[in-house]
């Protein structure tokens, strides 16, 4: 089981700050579109990721057990 951890914007569209997906192995593209289509995401490819607290690609492997959290832009003027 992988955690997922949403912030800003994609909270909102989601409704839930945290869901999980019930795999033991994906990649970080696998997860987004996974989310794109249990909730009819339409900000997702935007953000950026990170696994575990760390920055990764959409070609980083994620494993059962680790966390992770997609990161809206953040804008300001």
């Amino acid at each position: 089981m992988i955690k997922i951890l949403l912030f800003a914007q994609l909270q909102e569209e989601v409704g839930q700050s945290q869901v999980t997906m019930d795999t033991s192995e994906a990649t970080v593209q696998q997860v987004k579109v996974w989310l794109e289509k249990q909730y009819t995401l339409t900000s997702l490819q935007q953000t950026m990721a990170a696994v575990n607290e760390e920055f990764a690609t959409d070609d980083t492997i994620v494993t059962s057990g680790d966390t992770v959290a997609f990161i809206p832009p953040i804008s300001g003027g």
